[in-house]
């Protein structure tokens, strides 16, 4: 069995976070490991509350993980603040993790900033080139590249102009356009560079509540199976396509995946 390890804050909802994770890579068949940077209060219509963990539990955290089951994938998420995210950064170089997948989370769906202006330079210059794969949404590739992205061919030009400072791969979710719902991957690697566009499927469900989680992870998952990325990004794809087309609705606002639906649907 595979072993997955998220880096990420805790959703008490279920939706997002550890717990979106957790589901994601028990529905992949991977087994499950997490080290927690933040703890919310939050719901399906909002979040009412936010502490910080330790950046020194954070290392401990990992280092316990790392010293007795070391993951074959790493998937990080909401990392919260600078410190946390040198701390981070310095446990998985010293451990030489692998298969590192970076959901930059510095923008929240009403367009707030998560993270201080300290804390997004932090991740660019310490998490970021230890990535093998970033998988930023419009607003957050705007954040990175510096320019406004309004049509595919500005995703395009934006992985392009991250890859400049960044030697790993470049995942831009397309969800925010206007014209698609396309994604587009630029790969890097030994060999070059590649370009892949993904279709993007429009599903008639408002519940999208944790889907840049569950699909960082569901790569993450792909990468450590030994899926090459092309494929990973695929796999990860349809998985929450499916999860979407179940048509789970829980709470009151915009409610979760159904990250089980291909182990319920046999009993349904």
């Amino acid at each position: 069995m595979k072993k997955v390890l998220s880096i990420a804050g805790s959703d008490s909802s279920g939706g997002a976070g550890i717990q979106a994770d957790i589901k994601t890579m028990i529905a992949h068949g991977s087994y499950g490991m997490t080290v927690i940077t933040v703890l919310t209060a939050q719901n399906t219509t909002g979040v009412y509350g936010i502490a910080a963990v330790e950046s020194t539990f954070v290392e401990n955290q990992i280092d316990c993980i790392f010293s007795d089951i070391f993951p074959d994938a790493v998937k990080i998420g909401m990392v919260y603040s600078a410190e946390i995210i040198r701390s981070i950064a310095n446990k998985l170089k010293h451990y030489q993790a692998k298969n590192i997948v970076l959901d930059p989370v510095m923008v929240a769906t009403s367009g707030g900033r998560l993270l201080s202006d300290d804390s997004i330079e932090a991740l660019k210059t310490e998490l970021m080139p230890l990535a093998d794969l970033i998988t930023p949404n419009i607003p957050e590739a705007e954040c990175l590249c510096g320019f406004g992205i309004s049509a595919k061919a500005d995703m395009v030009r934006a992985a392009k102009k991250i890859a400049t400072s960044y030697a790993g791969s470049i995942l831009i979710k397309g969800g925010h356009l206007f014209e698609s719902a396309d994604d587009f991957l630029l790969i890097q690697d030994k060999k070059g560079h590649e370009e892949v566009w993904f279709p993007g499927v429009k599903i008639d469900n408002p519940n999208t509540h944790g889907t840049g989680c569950t699909l960082s992870t569901a790569i993450a998952c792909n990468l450590a199976t030994g899926y090459k990325m092309e494929l990973a990004v695929k796999k990860a794809k349809d998985y929450v396509s499916g999860a979407l087309a179940a048509n789970l609705d829980l709470g009151k606002g915009n409610g979760p995946l159904d990250h089980g639906f291909q182990l319920t649907s046999g009993c349904k």
